[in-house]
């Protein structure tokens, strides 16, 4: 696992870069954006790990221009900005998670691993069931060749019960797989996903059902329907 860590905290980075390299993760440690922009050259990385407040410019405007170019690669940001607005700006710019120093390095592990593993879903492939395809490092899903408009949630889900199709996906992997976000998700913010999703393969040849209490499959129309909620 390549990981890119841009932190200009000399103790910081060289922690976090000894632990992780105990690990076997092979890590890039750069202390501005500038060593940042010439590491990406050499990519791609798995997960970058951001500050905010580097020598060189501010991390969160640097954020929003890779997002401009690269919208699928985990960035988790790591800084001492701890208000409300600023997890919300952050996350809104485009960081997949937000964790404010001081921090728990157990923490921070969990999290890496956690969006390295959603990075992996973005990134797995071409995956087609019935007449959808789903394009993981292009972000996009087509049905019968015309682009489905999707949100970055709705591809998720989406991406998530392709790859299990036509077999069940429990509604608690849909929960974490959003929570990874950093948002506020329950059974309800799943629910709404879903049901967004369900109404925008509507004439696709597919669709969603509701096992009561346990998730939902995604099948084909001529399916033998199951229990809807």
């Amino acid at each position: 696992m390549r990981l890119l860590l841009i932190e200009d905290d000399e103790l910081v980075s060289r922690e976090l870069l000894l632990r992780w390299q105990s690990r076997k993760w092979v890590v890039t440690a750069c202390n501005g954006l500038a060593q940042a922009d010439a590491a990406l050259v050499h990519g791609p990385y798995a997960l970058l790990v951001l500050d905010l407040g580097l020598p060189d410019g501010d991390g969160l405007s640097w954020l929003g221009r890779l997002r401009q170019r690269d919208r699928l690669t985990p960035v988790l940001v790591l800084t001492a900005r701890d208000r409300v607005n600023d997890r919300v700006l952050g996350l809104r710019t485009g960081a997949d998670d937000y964790l404010v120093k001081p921090f728990s390095v157990e923490e921070l592990d969990a999290r890496v691993e956690a969006l390295t593993r959603r990075g992996d879903l973005r990134r797995g492939g071409v995956v087609q069931f019935g007449g959808i395809t789903w394009i993981g490092d292009e972000a996009k899903a087509l049905a019968h060749d015309v682009a489905l408009e999707l949100s970055p949630r709705e591809f998720e889900v989406l991406g998530l019960l392709m790859q299990r199709a036509p077999h069940l996906v429990h509604k608690r992997a849909l929960v974490d797989a959003l929570a990874e976000r950093n948002l506020e998700v329950g059974d309800s913010t799943a629910e709404l996903y879903v049901s967004r999703l369900r109404r925008k393969l509507t004439s696709t040849g597919t669709a969603i059902l509701t096992v009561r209490g346990f998730g939902y499959r995604l099948v084909l129309d001529d399916t033998e329907p199951g229990p809807e909620a």
